[in-house]
């Protein structure tokens, strides 16, 4: 059933519907809201940490693959002067909120929503016309359970509508030549993604190991590839998420416009 949520004027439109299952949180960043589905896969860091990542410059045109309910194009959009800033996704629910994120924070005259698949992206869009591509993948590869292929937590979680190789094939057939894809994934498949990258002649330009806190592992890594680009791999610091106090480190909390506590 459909109610209707009062907003706040400066952030967006002054209602929308809005399902009961759904609810709109705040990015925390220029008034930014973001409408979720509460029974299906909720965005989390790793897409606050590819959005602040990827390198767009003023008047590039970006492409999200896998765009789920939008938050990375939300975010480009409030953080860069991208021109243009699309969201393609699979699954028809998460692409109908999307939209509805898009209007709610009326920015339709810059980012657009296609429900679609990765696999049809030249068809849909035409080779090499992206600056910037950014995807946060399913991380899991099936390994002979049975997984749900209609279940929207497991399309997001799993390799089922396309893999980690169709990701970085489709990317670098969409870029431009000197076009950037950007990507956040588990670091144990580090290995395959620059081998798929150069393989698919996107040069690792630059790579970020993100840790829980310092001391522990890193379980994320933020990787960006150049298309044609020349051997270099700039190796970032590492991010750390918390602190050795168990708070927000300084970096996390810039990156979520969080206001440093005093002391």
């Amino acid at each position: 059933m459909w109610r209707r949520s009062a907003v706040n004027s400066a952030c967006g439109k002054d209602n929308i519907l809005i399902n009961d299952w759904e609810r709109i949180d705040d990015l925390q960043y220029k008034g930014l809201r973001i409408i979720q589905d509460t029974r299906s896969f909720c965005f989390g860091v790793d897409a606050v940490l590819l959005a602040n990542f990827a390198t767009v410059r003023k008047g590039d045109t970006v492409l999200d693959m896998g765009t789920g309910t939008g938050v990375i194009p939300l975010l480009i959009a409030g953080k860069t002067e991208a021109a243009k800033i699309i969201g393609l996704e699979i699954q028809p629910h998460l692409a109908e909120i999307a939209g509805r994120s898009v209007a709610l924070n009326n920015l339709e005259d810059r980012v657009s929503i296609i429900e679609g698949d990765l696999q049809d992206g030249v068809s849909l869009f035409g080779a090499s016309v992206f600056d910037v591509i950014t995807c946060n993948p399913p991380y899991t590869q099936p390994k002979g359970g049975l997984i749900n292929p209609n279940d929207s937590k497991a399309i997001s979680r799993h390799e089922i509508k396309c893999t980690l190789e169709d990701v970085i094939r489709i990317a670098s057939k969409l870029l431009k030549v000197g076009g950037k894809l950007a990507m956040v994934h588990r670091p144990e498949r580090l290995v395959d993604i620059i081998w798929l990258m150069r393989y698919y002649k996107l040069e690792p330009k630059r790579l970020r190991f993100v840790h829980p806190s310092p001391g522990k592992k890193p379980n994320l890594i933020l990787i960006e590839g150049v298309r044609g680009g020349n051997p270099q791999l700039n190796m970032l610091e590492p991010l750390y998420v918390y602190n050795d106090k168990g708070e927000y480190s300084e970096e996390i909390n810039t990156i979520y416009c969080r206001e440093k506590k005093d002391g």
